[in-house]
């Protein structure tokens, strides 16, 4: 959803940086909350309560992070940068994709929160790397 609304954006203001850190920051997003299920382990809640059933099918990967949460806040982050007055939708949007792992019962609600904090680092981690200028270049300008 977030790709596509960054698709848009980058097109209509002519602006193609913007999905470019929106990719770069829902790849970081996804690839760390893997790495970080995997590593952690937590057993999904139809693993430890057998009822209800989920309503979607149960991932093969740990529980925490959701990586559905780290990636969803990770590009409300970059939206929220990009045009403030999107923040209130982008993160209303983020926290209804975090909210839905919880309500179709693949994840507890820790889950959801340590992935929308892990999107959130990620984000402004990447928008701090691209918004500092190249190191290389302000040592050959000194030099």
């Amino acid at each position: 959803m977030f790709v596509v609304v960054g698709l848009v954006l980058a097109i209509i203001w002519r602006r193609p940086w913007l999905l470019v850190l929106l990719l770069a920051a829902d790849f970081a997003a996804d690839g760390l909350s893997l790495a970080l299920r995997q590593a952690i382990g937590r057993e999904r809640p139809p693993l430890v309560y057998p009822e209800p059933k989920p309503l979607v099918s149960l991932p093969n990967s740990g529980a925490f992070p959701s990586g559905h949460a780290s990636t969803a806040f990770a590009c409300a982050t970059v939206l929220a940068w990009a045009s403030p007055r999107l923040r209130v939708p982008a993160f209303v949007l983020a926290a209804a994709i975090a909210w839905s792992r919880v309500y179709v019962g693949v994840h507890w609600p820790l889950d959801v929160l340590g992935g929308a904090v892990l999107g959130v680092l990620v984000a402004t981690v990447l928008l701090k790397l691209a918004a500092s200028p190249p190191r290389l270049r302000q040592e050959t300008r000194a030099g």
